[in-house]
């Protein structure tokens, strides 16, 4: 999927990569159109078709960064601001900065998030080879601190046609 001209993955890649260390978890070696626009280093994941949790895991386990920001390659909304906000939580006896959309539905969002690696590294392999992938059950291992983001915006991203086409009418 392409926003103009530029793939949503390297529209998200250049929104969050600017003075920071990224990396992209892919299931597979990128086309060469994609390739030749985003410079950073790719892990293609260990344990394909277990979803979000094992690209992660494959991810973390090659990166040495103290803390790490996760972002789904379909976000074209969350920016390097973004990422500040949710730094400025970061402190020693939290493993996670988690957004939430807000208290009441407790609804987060595992993939806009901060972990702290060796942390997420020890508590999300057990859950992968539990059989379950879900970034929710690896979340509440950890000592998380939930943020509410009142920017729903920053959330959107693409599942559907019609997603893909909201955005892209958002974006033009």
């Amino acid at each position: 999927m392409a926003v103009g001209d530029v793939p949503m993955l390297v529209r998200v890649y250049r929104n969050v990569s600017p003075g920071r260390d990224t990396w992209l978890s892919t299931k597979g070696p990128l086309s060469e159109e994609i390739a030749a626009l985003v410079d950073a280093p790719q892990v293609v994941d260990r344990w394909p078709l277990r979803g979000p949790l094992s690209g992660l895991l494959s991810t973390l386990s090659e990166m040495r960064s103290e803390w790490v920001f996760a972002i789904a390659g379909d976000a074209p909304f969350v920016d390097a601001a973004f990422i500040d906000r949710l730094e400025a939580h970061v402190t020693p006896q939290y493993d996670a900065i988690v957004p939430m959309h807000d208290e009441n539905t407790k609804r987060i969002e595992p993939l806009a998030s901060l972990y702290r690696r060796d942390a997420f590294l020890r508590e999300g392999m057990p859950v992968l080879l539990g059989g379950d992938g879900a970034l929710r059950l690896v979340i509440d291992r950890l000592r998380a601190r939930f943020v509410p983001v009142r920017d729903d915006r920053a959330f959107a991203n693409v599942n559907t046609p019609d997603d893909y086409a909201k955005i892209r009418e958002a974006l033009t």
